[in-house]
């Protein structure tokens, strides 16, 4: 997850919408194959035209760091959200320039820098491909009909995408299974860092104001899109429009959406109540403090750390909300009853028989693999770069159609890029989160269970975990590119710990990766196919499917929402940053702020809310008006859709959005950037 990476998850009230019937309210993460003008039309009196979808499609950007974006210039220039560009920040910085902690504003093009592993992605294409991977499946089950499936993706992407220079080719899978849909992006390899403001400015009121409103956060950043070593062209971009939000007035978020489960079934519900949500929190919930501690060892440690701290801060409290909407019995009595209407609306259909049955035994089958499987790959910078040449190696000598999924030809350009950029590694922050993950394994599989004694060994975490980072050569690119190109000759023979270590655990990970596709994947996807069929059977085709990270719409308008018998107001302005200010972290004023509070704009808008449905992926995603302007960013969520993975609540989730007006603001008077600013008014 990216840090602070937006996880919008809608709704836990009494009033939650549910998508095995057909959407309603503003409820919907659309494709733009699939956008329903009729239903938006008769709620609202007007939809968009194809032209109009078209426009703002052209302009959505997708970030492979986990976020969306928009040209908001033809000279290749991108506005997404601050937390989406930290990572850049932290990997430009030094001890002697923080530029995570200071901001950054690039005076001229020569000074905009390089975002490590970064890439922007523009939808050119949308081929349903359904017919070509069903017939591949066929009859098959388990491990047969992945396998199958795979070959089939891996031969459709490598020809839909002939110049792996500047496209990339994916197919998705929607519906769990039951469409598969060929995504054709335009890439933008060269990506760099423009602007952005010190991170107080963007995190004011830390994480106890995450995914709470008001705010008062400056949540935005620019980034350009480079080829061949100049600012790419970009004609089709969507028109800056600095102005405040109206009340009441429709918005769409155009974006992509990392995940969401709200087609589960109430085993698969069940398993993330039970398992895989409490290990997360738990596990994270360690981690967090871990990491605290060692932060508060020295300054080097606390600018080194915040980047991950916040994701990993981020992250916890999506998944505690999660749990509590999951233990909620009137948000899973709605679960329950809308997968109950399914069933009986179903109830004899020819062709569609018991899916529930079969995902029922699928899930019942991956509880007994899960903990091994999620435990037996570490975590950490160092290790995750020896598992990718590990992996890679004996993946690139296979055919295209037998390789794993990230190895194929379609998506080796990506993962090269991310494996060869050159990033800064802390070997304390690595050593701490490798240790962490390795103790994490021990205590839930146990110690005498082989995989434990496969990963541990002899030694104990911190030993292990000590002696891998400080003997690994692989925070040197270089080096990691000699193995790279060396192939599996050049693995094999290596001797860096790293390696051998990711060696060491190759044939158990691919071991549990086969067991699960044929126990769980598999069947799964096999059962999700056959609920799509019933689904549309029974609703007909007013459906979306699930988030996968995959460019979306969503239609909504700008509004609060009833809370404790007030009224929470709609938008904030800058001025209520110094009202809420207190000194003291995380209600410390921004230093440039502080020093020019009196040039500053008080009336400005600052933060707005609207009754968009989008979650995480979506940070960075522009809010566009009716005219197709960009009025703003989506940046976070408030405290009621953390439930949205699994629903949607039309009276009380919300999207928080930083409004174009308070960055136009901060561009000319607080961070001065006047050539940003005569770009972006250019026509």
């Amino acid at each position: 997850m990216t840090p602070r990476s937006l996880s919008l998850l809608a709704g836990t009230a009494a009033s939650l919408a549910l998508v095995s019937a057909p959407a309603r309210a503003d409820e919907g993460m659309w494709t733009f194959d699939g956008f329903p003008r009729a239903k938006m039309e008769a709620d609202y009196g007007w939809a968009p035209d194809q032209a109009w979808l078209d426009k703002v499609r052209n302009a959505a950007v997708r970030l492979t760091g986990g976020c969306s974006a928009s040209f908001v210039s033809g000279n290749g220039l991108i506005l997404t959200n601050h937390h989406c560009v930290a990572s850049c920040l932290y990997d430009n910085s030094t001890g002697d320039n923080d530029l995570l902690g200071h901001g950054f504003t690039a005076a001229a093009l020569t000074d905009e820098k390089k975002c490590p592993g970064q890439q922007a992605e523009v939808v050119t294409k949308i081929t349903d491909v359904t017919g070509d991977v069903k017939k591949a499946i066929g009859s098959l089950t388990g491990e047969a009909l992945t396998k199958a499936r795979d070959a089939k993706i891996a031969e459709i992407e490598a020809a839909g995408c002939t110049d792996r220079e500047k496209t990339r080719c994916q197919v998705v899978t929607l519906f769990g299974g039951g469409q598969y849909k060929l995504y054709t992006y335009r890439k933008y390899s060269d990506v760099r860092l423009v602007w952005a403001p010190e991170d107080r400015a963007a995190t004011f009121g830390g994480d106890p104001d995450n995914f709470n409103f008001p705010r008062y956060d400056l949540d935005g950043s620019f980034l350009r899109a480079y080829e061949n070593g100049k600012p790419v062209k970009t004609p089709n971009h969507l028109k800056w429009n600095p102005r405040a939000p109206k009340e009441g007035e429709a918005t769409f978020v155009v974006g992509n959406p990392g995940s969401t489960s709200r087609l589960y079934t109430q085993s698969q519900l069940a398993f993330e109540r039970e398992v895989r949500v409490p290990v997360i929190v738990t596990t994270y919930s360690e981690l967090r403090g871990r990491l605290i501690r060692a932060m508060e060892e020295s300054p080097e440690h606390q600018r080194e750390g915040l980047d991950l701290l916040n994701g990993v801060e981020n992250s916890l409290k999506v998944y505690i909300g999660r749990m509590k909407a999951l233990n909620d019995p009137a948000f899973t009595a709605k679960l329950a009853a809308a997968e109950a209407d399914l069933k009986a609306k179903s109830a004899g259909k020819a062709g569609i028989g018991d899916p529930w049955g079969a995902m029922d035994k699928a899930v019942q089958a991956y509880r007994q693999l899960y903990m091994a499987y999620r435990f037996i790959e570490p975590s950490g910078e160092l290790y995750g770069y020896a598992h990718t040449l590990v992996m890679a190696a004996a993946e690139r000598a296979k055919p295209n159609a037998e390789r794993l999924p990230g190895y194929t030809e379609s998506a080796l350009p990506l993962t090269e890029k991310r494996l060869l950029d050159a990033a800064p590694v802390y070997p304390w922050l690595d050593e701490l989160r490798l240790e962490w993950s390795l103790s994490k394994a021990r205590e839930y599989l146990g110690v005498d269970d082989p995989d434990t004694k496969l990963l541990l060994g002899k030694e104990s975490p911190e030993a292990l975990a000590g002696r891998l980072v400080s003997g690994t050569k692989l925070a040197d690119p270089e080096f990691r590119k000699q193995l790279w190109e060396g192939g599996k000759a050049a693995i094999e023979a290596s001797d860096d710990p790293m390696i051998v270590y990711a060696r060491k655990l190759e044939a158990r990970q691919r071991e549990l990766e086969k067991q699960v596709d044929e126990a769980y994947s598999g069947p799964a996807t096999a059962a999700a196919a056959k609920l799509t069929d019933a689904r549309f059977d029974a609703y007909g085709d007013t459906l979306y499917p699930d988030a996968t990270f995959t460019l979306r719409i969503s239609y909504g308008k700008v509004e609060g929402w009833p809370e404790r018998g007030r009224q929470v107001p709609y938008e904030t302005t800058i001025g209520g940053t110094f009202e809420r200010a207190t000194g003291a972290p995380p209600f410390d004023l921004a230093p440039a702020f502080a020093a020019k509070e009196k040039q500053i704009d008080k009336s400005v808008a600052f933060n707005f809310v609207t009754t968009n449905d989008i979650i995480g992926g979506n940070s960075g995603s522009p809010v566009v008006d009716k005219a197709g302007t960009v009025i703003g960013a989506a940046f976070d969520g408030n405290i009621h859709s953390l439930g949205g993975n699994y629903g949607y609540d039309p009276v009380l989730n919300r999207t928080v959005v930083v409004s174009a007006a308070s960055l136009e603001e901060a561009l000319e008077k607080i961070y001065p950037a006047p050539r940003l600013v005569k770009e972006l008014a250019a026509k």
